[in-house]
């Protein structure tokens, strides 16, 4: 049994952190519907869904992925970027501890979860403006005791790296190489979002079915087209306050 931790929209998630988008107006009943329709994908993919209480007062806090790095053996509680969102931590914090040892980003280090890319035993980690090459070497000497690297990749153009690169195979990654340079996963073969959909390159994987965003249909059938058995949810409202399908949830095996 895979457990997905979640949490609700906040009602003012209009007044979310902006790095790379303009601001544009969000319908919170929409983007309630979306994610409620998230939701339950990841119970139709095996998943068990545990729903962290609402954050009125934090905008950004439905993208709880931001707050915690999830490994087999311990989690990482992280020390976002954004000073705004460094309270939706505690509650993120008391649900993993609930199925995990946790270890803990230190003040002054900061790092985002989104930024984080695992594949096997190494974690690469956009160095953005949310995650400084300081807090990737924090975490590289938290997780070296349980067999994991942690090393920081250039990327540009948007605001984690999990925008710019997702894994959708056991050997296969999603990748807007505009925004990060394949050759840094040399074990890995790539598929190119489509030129014309920039932000197509967040996929969730799980257990062999991927999600990916139903607004970039001509990624979706480069997916198809390679075998990736795809599902396609509606996002638009989060992904105008630059969120998308790995950050709202936190994936872990119980």
């Amino acid at each position: 049994m895979r457990v997905a931790i979640t949490r609700p929209v906040s009602p003012a998630i209009a007044d979310c952190e902006l790095t790379c988008l303009e601001r544009v107006p969000i319908d919170l009943a929409l983007a309630e519907q979306q994610h409620g329709a998230y939701e339950d994908a990841l119970v139709t993919m095996g998943c068990r869904v545990e729903r962290l209480p609402a954050l009125a007062d934090y905008p950004d806090s439905v993208f709880v992925e931001d707050c915690a790095i999830a490994l087999d053996e311990v989690a990482v509680i992280t020390r976002p970027g954004a000073a705004s969102r460094r309270g939706e931590t505690a509650t993120v914090a008391e649900a993993l501890a609930a199925h995990r040892t946790l270890l803990h980003v230190e003040v002054p280090h900061t790092l985002d979860g989104g930024d984080v890319l695992q594949l096997g035993r190494m974690l690469y980690v956009g160095l953005s403006s949310r995650s400084s090459a300081e807090g990737i070497a924090h975490l590289d000497a938290l997780i070296a005791p349980f067999g994991y690297r942690a090393e920081g990749v250039e990327m540009r153009g948007c605001l984690h790296l999990k925008s710019a690169a997702t894994r959708v195979g056991e050997d296969l990654l999603l990748v807007n190489p505009e925004w990060v340079d394949p050759g840094r996963f040399p074990d890995f073969s790539t598929i190119e979002v489509d030129p014309e959909e920039p932000h197509a390159a967040n996929a969730l994987l799980i257990d062999g079915t991927v999600i990916l965003a139903a607004e970039h249909p001509r990624t979706l059938g480069r997916l198809e087209a390679t075998g990736v058995r795809a599902i396609a949810l509606p996002m638009s409202e989060l992904a105008k306050a630059e969120g998308a399908v790995t950050c709202c949830s936190l994936i872990l095996a119980d």
